[in-house]
């Protein structure tokens, strides 16, 4: 199949004989046509959108199974709609009459190319936390052993004549370790535990399941496959972490220990990239 780099080497699907020019034009048409309106190539929206050639193609072709998915297909949809100046809604709607209705997100097979760069998350360290109690404990219950001992010493002089020598007793009390009433915040422990020289990603499944796949800064994937509803993953490389989500809207991100506000939507496809100084305001 030629891709084609000039939009007028293309030309849209001939009229079929009989059918009225009322008729609605499929989808694939009517992307097509919009496309070439625009003066694009097939080349050009498939750089600009991220989605691959042959999947441009195909939906022109109104062949959305290469798609992966009717979740996938609608992402699709949306994003060519936009880029070639059509509004998509009406396109959707189409699209899940010609199915019989909008159906459920669910996860399908990671075919496809899309989108974004952006910027995981990290939870709380409760090790460290713990840890840092235990200390605390010790550090009292040496101080209490260490208290009784001197005062027990103290009793002891007096009994014989002796009287403890202030100075003394004002250096063992600036030497004892005193005790701490407060225990760390797990949640500030956990950012404080995030690793300063790398970049570190947890990805939580919170409402939903959805498809996802991680690389480092090579290039080297990480993960690529299904994340079930309260399953979380956490990656972490020296400079970057690319991912891409195949359900933006179930997945919860956590980026070097802080929680990131973003308004994924349901069965949005998101590709972000993560580095050591994210996440990053704009």
């Amino acid at each position: 199949m030629s891709i084609g780099n000039s939009p007028e080497d293309e030309r849209p699907f001939e009229d079929v004989e009989g059918v009225s020019e009322e008729v609605r034009p499929s989808i694939g048409r009517a992307l097509q046509q919009a496309r070439i309106a625009a003066g694009l190539t097939v080349d050009d929206v498939s750089t600009a959108t991220r989605v691959r050639i042959t999947i441009v193609h195909a939906i022109e072709a109104d062949d959305f199974a290469p798609c992966g998915g009717d979740v996938y297909a609608r992402g699709h949809i949306r994003t060519l709609a936009k880029h070639v100046h059509l509004d998509p809604d009406p396109l959707l709607e189409q699209y899940d009459a010609e199915r019989g209705g909008r159906p459920a997100p669910t996860p399908a097979a990671p075919l496809f190319e899309a989108e974004r760069i952006r910027p995981e998350r990290r939870g709380p360290n409760w090790t460290a936390a713990m840890v840092a109690a235990i200390v605390a404990v010790i550090g009292f219950a040496g101080f209490t052993l260490f208290k009784g001992d001197s005062e027990a010493g103290s009793k002891a002089s007096v009994a014989e004549g002796t009287k403890p020598s202030a100075g003394g007793s004002a250096s063992s009390s600036a030497d004892a370790p005193k005790p701490t009433d407060s225990k760390p915040d797990p949640t500030e422990s956990a950012i404080a535990a995030a690793p300063r020289d790398k970049v570190t990603v947890q990805v939580s499944a919170v409402d939903g399941r959805s498809w996802i796949s991680a690389k480092d800064h090579n290039g080297r994937l990480l993960f690529d496959g299904l994340l079930k509803q309260g399953q979380s993953k956490t990656f972490q490389d020296s400079s970057q972490i690319n991912l891409v989500l195949g359900d933006a809207g179930a997945i919860q991100l956590y980026v070097n220990g802080k929680k990131i506000e973003d308004d994924f939507q349901p069965g949005a496809v998101e590709r972000l990239t993560y580095t050591k100084g994210d996440p990053q305001v704009g």
